[in-house]
Order: C-alpha cells, then sequence, then structure tokens
C-alpha cells in the first residue's frame, strides 16, 4: 500500500507564496515522496518548479525567490497512475487562449482514457499518461466556453473517481473534493490569507487556524487578495464515500480529518481491537510508527480491564529506510524489514507480546517481525491489527497491490497466522471501524476489505446504487 499524493493552495496579501507553499508541502511529505512542485502566479505569468525528489531535494534558497506571486499552489506525489518519471510530476500546467492552468491532484479518476481519448480526437495533445493532465485539458476546454463556477461544475459531471484538487486559473487559487468527499481537503485561515490542503498539519505549519473541511462536491475559490474565500456547493449526494484508511494509516496522528482528530481515532481503534480481539500477554508493543497509537489504546483498555500488561517499545526504527511498501521486489521488501527494524531484546526476552500494527498487505513484513521477535527470545508472539483485512485493491489512488498480492485475498485469518508464523492473529472488524471514525458503513469507502466499492467500476461490486452509466475499464494501478 502507498501513500496518496499531497496538495496545497494559498493565496496570501502582501507576501510571496512559495515560502509557506514550501514549508506545506514539508508537512505532507508522508503523502509522497516521487516528486514535488510549486507553481506560483504573480499576476502576470506562471513561475514554475516541479523536479522528481523530496521537497528539500527539489527546492533551494534560489528557486523559492524566483516563485514570484502573492498565489500558488504546491503538490507531492505517490505515483499510482502514470509514469513514475518527471512528465507526471505536479502541479500540471497548461497555457491556453483564456489564460493559464496549473492543477494539483489527489486522487483517482476511473474514467480517464475513456475521457483523454474523447479529448485528443478534439485535437487536445497529452504530454503525459497521467489522469491529472486530462482534467487540466478538460477544465481548460470548459473555461473557453463557461465562467469559472460552470467550468468547474462541467468538468466535475464528467470526471468520475475520488479526486482532491487544488488548481490555479490565472492568479486564482480554487480547491475542490469529489461528491463523495474520498479524498480529503481542509480550508486553513491566516494571518495574512488562506490555505487549502489535503491535511490540516499543513496549515499548523503555518501557525493558521483550521476552518473547516471542503465539503463533498464543494468548490471553493479563495480570494486573491487573501481576504476571504467564496464556497459553491456544485453536487449534494446522499452518501459519502470516506477512505478510512486516511484514518487508519496515511494522514499524519496530528490532522484533523473530517472532523476527526487521527490521533484519537486510532487511539479508540485500539481500544476497540482489546475489546474485540484481546489476547492478555506481558507485552503490548508497537510497530513503529503507524502502530503507536493503536498499541497505546490497545494497552490503555486492557490495563482498564485489569489485564497485566506493559506498553513497550519493543522495536527500534532506522529513520531512513523508506517504507517496506515501495521497495520494488519482494527481496527488496524483506531487506528493509531487517534494515528497518531491530528488536530491544530487554522488552522482549522471555515473555509473551503483542504486537500491534496497522494493516497487512503481502504478509512479507509481518512474517519478518514474527521472525525478528522470536529470535529476540519471545515465548509468545501475537498479532493484532487495526484495521480488517486487505482482500481486495483500491481504484481511488492507492497502490494497494492486486488480489493476486494481498494475502487477505484467498485466505483465512487461521492460514495468515500459521504463514507469518504468530500464535494467534485477529483484525479489528469493519464496524468498529466506522464507530471510531463516527461515520455509519454506508460513509465510508470500504472497498479493499469488502470488495464493494462507492463508484461503478467494470468488474467489480458496487455497494450502493449507481445511478450513471457504467464506467469503462478502470485502472487498478489508480493514480496519486
Amino acid at each position: 500500500m502507498h501513500e496518496k499524493c499531497g496538495v496545497v493552495g494559498v493565496s496570501l496579501a502582501d507576501r510571496a507564496a512559495a515560502r509557506p507553499l514550501y514549508y506545506s508541502l514539508y508537512a505532507l511529505q508522508h503523502r509522497g515522496q516521487e516528486s514535488a512542485g510549486i507553481v506560483t502566479h504573480d499576476g502576470f505569468q506562471q513561475h514554475s518548479q516541479v523536479e522528481m525528489g523530496l521537497v528539500g531535494d527539489v527546492f533551494d534558497e534560489d528557486d523559492l525567490a524566483n516563485l514570484n506571486g502573492e498565489n500558488g499552489v504546491g503538490h507531492v506525489r505517490y505515483p499510482t497512475a502514470g509514469s513514475v518519471d518527471s512528465c507526471c510530476a505536479q502541479p500540471f500546467s497548461v497555457s491556453f487562449k483564456s489564460g493559464s492552468l496549473a492543477l494539483a491532484h489527489n486522487g483517482n479518476l476511473v474514467n480517464a482514457d475513456e475521457i483523454g481519448d474523447e479529448l485528443a480526437d478534439l485535437g487536445h495533445a497529452f504530454t503525459s499518461d497521467g489522469d491529472t493532465e486530462v482534467i487540466a485539458h478538460d477544465l481548460a476546454r470548459n473555461l473557453l466556453e463557461e465562467d469559472l463556477v460552470r467550468a468547474v461544475k462541467r468538468t466535475m459531471d464528467r470526471i468520475h473517481g475520488s479526486y482532491s484538487l487544488t488548481i490555479m486559473h490565472d492568479e486564482t487559487v480554487l480547491g475542490v473534493r469529489d461528491p463523495e468527499g474520498n479524498r480529503p481537503l481542509v480550508i486553513g485561515e491566516l494571518d495574512d490569507g488562506y490555505v487549502l490542503a489535503s491535511e490540516s498539519a499543513a496549515i499548523d505549519t503555518l501557525d493558521g487556524e483550521l476552518v473547516r473541511d471542503v465539503k463533498p462536491g464543494e468548490l471553493v475559490v479563495l480570494h486573491q487578495d487573501g481576504s476571504g474565500y467564496d464556497s459553491y456547493q456544485l453536487f449534494d449526494r446522499d452518501r459519502t464515500a470516506h477512505c478510512f484508511f486516511e484514518h487508519v494509516y496515511f494522514a499524519r496522528p496530528d490532522s484533523v480529518i473530517d472532523d476527526e482528530l487521527v490521533y484519537e481515532v486510532r487511539r479508540n481503534l485500539g481500544r476497540k481491537l482489546w475489546e474485540e480481539q484481546g489476547v492478555e500477554t506481558d507485552v503490548v508493543m508497537p510497530v513503529p510508527d503507524s502502530g503507536r497509537a493503536f498499541a497505546s489504546g490497545y494497552a490503555e483498555a486492557a490495563q482498564e480491564d485489569g489485564a497485566d500488561v506493559e506498553f513497550a517499545e519493543g522495536l527500534m526504527k532506522n529513520r531512513y529506510v523508506g517504507r517496506t511498501f515501495i521497495m520494488p521486489t519482494q527481496d527488496e521488501r524483506e531487506r528493509a524489514v531487517r534494515l528497518k527494524l531491530n528488536p530491544i531484546k530487554s522488552t522482549i526476552e522471555g515473555k509473551t507480546v503483542t504486537i500491534i500494527d496497522d494493516s497487512i498487505v503481502r504478509g512479507t513484513t509481518s512474517t519478518q517481525l514474527v521472525d525478528l521477535i522470536r529470535d529476540a527470545g519471545a515465548e509468545g508472539v501475537h498479532v493484532r491489527i487495526g484495521a480488517p483485512a486487505i482482500v481486495a485493491p483500491c481504484y481511488m489512488g492507492i497502490d494497494m497491490a492486486t488480489r493476486e498480492e494481498l494475502i487477505a485475498s484467498d485466505k483465512s485469518p487461521t492460514e495468515i497466522r500459521d504463514e507469518i508464523g504468530a500464535d494467534s492473529l485477529s483484525y479489528i472488524s469493519i464496524d468498529a471501524v466506522a464507530e471510531a471514525i463516527g461515520r455509519s458503513r454506508a460513509d465510508l469507502c470500504l472497498g479493499c476489505v469488502t470488495g464493494e466499492y462507492p463508484y461503478d467500476i467494470d468488474g467489480e461490486a458496487t455497494d450502493r446504487d449507481v445511478t450513471r452509466p457504467s464506467i469503462g475499464n478502470a485502472r487498478a494501478e489508480a493514480n496519486d
């Protein structure tokens, strides 16, 4: 499973936008490490710096000084559709008869190929194979005939799937969230302007105040002078499709998403995991860093129930090794686990241990972890997972592997337990996840744990009545 992209947009009164955008992208770096980019507008022209690499590698002082203008958008990318090269790095810029566009996208369209083919037939030339360029070309075409709000609405009418977008049309910055609200997007107020970002942690970095989430189906247009914003509710759906995995794994624990502090949701998930699947052991320890909040809630609930259990750190993380999912080959993934985590023997030796993690995808990491802990002298190793079993791919912007690669797609928890070598293995229930997030199951995207999706995707079941026509062949790779 790979993290998704991060987007940001700012409009300020009398201050260059480049540095606040740069800080915001640093705050969102966990959402993508392949490329980073900033596009600003000074009232006359666009200025752009978009390259492969981490935020700290892509920008230096001179770059920021050359990104003139008080309005701009930024992006960090983890690629899940389109090529892993600079042609798909964002924000994506396009100039046309009615001005210029810069577009940053987090999500994935399930009908991008269909729209791209239609636009190509109309003479649009594409420079990438990503779906962000499809959105940019479609919006540019509509802006030739409509005002900004109507043009955005017409594009939203055509594109289907998940998306949170920050867009700059000339020097006007706007944000759009898909009608089901699958990807997060928030509004923040600064002393001298406003910011749109994937997560509130970016607003905190700028000493801003979180105003609220952008609503599903809403267009927010920031005033060019930083004085405020206008809101247009372009679409209303009976149900949302918030990605539950934002709360479980992707988002920073200090972010507020859809009115919920991610850290508290994870703590609550840990408590519910104990209530549903608790096993009494000497030690409860997290898989760092994503398992920490779950393990804290789990251990606290266990202690409240009278269990004689210690919460302790038993695995030391090397922070200079990338996430294991991102390693391209199985051998590299296995090596990365040994590079990444080292057991603390005094926590483990001669004790029964429960390790808490956020998910099991392929099973590689879990097998390695159980082996590590047994080698360190544990008398028993129990595994508890803060998400339900992942049984199906994601089409909404997460590179979650194919069904063939997902260990839970064709194995029961008992079979997975045996494969990873644990004494016991349990997952949290879907109902507990919905309760911890504070949403009904009907308002969450649970496709990867149910196999039923909130969008109409060829060859897949849907969990709701889809009124629009079927959408062509979706690509399981998905986009940013």
